[in-house]
């Protein structure tokens, strides 16, 4: 055993009963250990959040088929590098090609790997912590199967440290115990390639120690001084998103600008960035400035154009507009209540008059009779019923009470009089 190895890389599952998560994927009869069985292997993305075996699983899958496996990251690899393995494929036979954050080649990279898939001259498996939909091109997407990994559960966490402990060469020389896991845990953030990395470093402080237990206040003192302030792969990244949005909520753009600047500078990817600010921009801000929404989507779309480092000026503007934008939620608020509506009454007949006909039989059947066409009536509008019997009168949008929405308020009473209560 080579204890210069990573704990992590020691660690890596060898048969199916390594593999700790991951059973409605790996499970006796479920679909991806079947494929492995069958040795007919497709083209694959795997997408889930970082440390839940992506990597690994893809090694296993190589090493079950009997596939040379080649590795490329997509921070640190072009059009050239996938060439070079395509042509190596072709020149050697088939290989499984793993390509890690996938989401991260852009439309280009990706092209080039088309044909190669087409025809099976590679395997290719990528892993993504972002939804392929968005960050995967649909000519690709089409040709590949999307598996999606689970975040691992604690109970996962803790049998994956138990497992290590009795398995791993050097740890069962030192005869470790965990007395407790709690702080283990937090700093894997659900990791666990970080859990074991924190376990090694750990370990390695007990390597003259007679009392080799593990205890919450000894992985504090020991990893304090080793956590990175941004990690874009664990807790932080949740933590500091989360306090980015809060921030842009609570109309203070210089925390936003704060935590903006600690994920470009923790190598965050903008895209991510824009994406929940585009999402912010209707659920915090909506009516209250439909510019927001406008701004939000300029962002998102130059980002994609330009890239990092020159999008930070982008995404700063779009920050402190947001910001300062005048607040509201009703947008949210409003599908919530119609979608609520939707759950507890269930499909209910639309009313008779605003039914399309397109045939005579429909026609008969009195579809769209009654129908009162708006333009044909003064102001473009006409006190006609369109929702279903049973909700008559629902009101599921309530305007906020800021400037823009007030106005909205004005005209609804205007149209509706007393029908809505506005």
């Amino acid at each position: 055993m080579n204890f210069s190895v990573p704990l992590p890389e020691r660690m890596r599952p060898k048969n199916f009963n390594d593999f700790v998560g991951q059973q409605h994927l790996l499970g006796e009869g479920k679909v991806l250990r079947n494929l492995i069985h069958s040795g007919n292997i497709p083209s694959i993305i795997f997408w889930g959040p970082p440390g839940v075996g992506k990597t690994s699983l893809a090694r296993f899958i190589a090493a079950k088929v009997n596939l040379p496996f080649v590795q490329l990251s997509a921070i640190e690899s072009g059009v050239k590098d996938v060439r070079a393995v395509i042509e190596r494929a072709q020149a050697s036979g088939k290989i499984l090609l793993f390509i890690d954050e996938i989401h991260r080649f852009n439309k280009s990279q990706q092209d080039a790997l088309l044909g190669a898939v087409e025809k099976g001259t590679i395997t290719l498996i990528g892993a993504t912590t972002e939804n392929p939909s968005f960050e995967v091109i649909s000519a690709l997407l089409s040709r590949c199967q999307v598996y999606v990994l689970q975040a691992l559960e604690r109970e996962d966490l803790e049998l994956l440290l138990q497992k290590t402990l009795r398995e791993d060469e050097y740890l069962k020389i030192q005869a470790i115990e965990i007395k407790e896991t709690e702080a283990l845990l937090k700093y894997s953030g659900g990791d666990a390639r970080k859990l074991l990395n924190v376990l090694e470093i750990v370990a390695a402080s007990l390597a003259n120690s007679s009392e080799k237990i593990i205890t919450n206040a000894l992985v504090e003192n020991t990893i304090q001084q080793k956590i990175a302030l941004y990690d874009k792969s664990g807790e932080q990244h949740y933590d500091i998103i989360s306090a980015f949005i809060k921030s842009i909520r609570g109309s203070d753009p210089n925390a936003a600008l704060y935590y903006l600047a600690r994920m470009l500078e923790g190598g965050e990817e903008p895209r991510f960035i824009a994406r929940r600010m585009l999402i912010l921009a209707s659920e915090d801000i909506g009516n209250a400035n439909p510019n927001a929404l406008l701004l939000a989507t300029s962002c998102f779309q130059a980002v994609e154009m330009i890239g990092y480092p020159e999008c930070d000026l982008i995404l700063s503007q779009t920050v402190i507009y947001l910001a300062t934008s005048p607040k509201s939620n009703s947008a949210y608020q409003a599908i919530r209540a119609a979608q609520k509506a939707v759950r507890e009454t269930g499909n209910l007949s639309v009313p008779l008059s605003i039914r399309n006909a397109p045939t005579k039989l429909m026609k008969n059947l009195n579809y769209g009779k009654d129908y009162q066409y708006a333009h044909q009536y003064e102001g473009n509008f006409v006190n006609h019923e369109f929702l279903p019997e049973e909700l008559k009168g629902s009101k599921f949008y309530e305007p906020a009470k800021n400037a823009r929405e007030e106005e909205i308020r004005k005209q609804l009473r205007n149209w509706w009089k007393e029908k809505y209560g506005y």
